[in-house]
């Protein structure tokens, strides 16, 4: 069957299929790793309501570090422990009780 019939049929169905031309990666985040697929080729395709997403390209495994599954990133706690002049483990702390949020990571400190 040619993809113009096929289109045709779905659309008579009810379904309606749309390529996502502008989508260049896709990133699911895990708990202890993220799956990027990269030069992604992505297709939405809805019926009745919902919304199926197929996602075709090519897949890498990316280790999260133990403060990233935590919820901070490297760059975060570097710029607290340079700004506030503090080891990685208080950084850590702070931003816990800041909520992720450097900037008031680093007032804290400070005070």
């Amino acid at each position: 069957m040619n993809p113009r019939e096929l289109k045709r049929m779905m659309s008579q169905m009810g379904i309606k299929s749309t390529e996502m031309n502008d989508v260049k990666e896709v990133v699911f985040r895990g708990t202890d790793k993220d799956y990027v697929i990269e030069n992604a080729r992505v297709t939405m395709i809805e019926a009745q309501g919902q919304r199926t997403f197929q996602v075709l390209g090519t897949m890498k495994e990316v280790e999260k570090t133990k403060t990233e599954s935590q919820g901070f990133n490297e760059d975060d706690i570097k710029l607290v422990m340079e700004q506030a002049k503090v080891s990685r483990e208080k950084a850590i702390e702070a931003l816990k009780k800041a909520d992720g949020e450097p900037a008031q990571a680093i007032i804290d400190l400070q005070n």
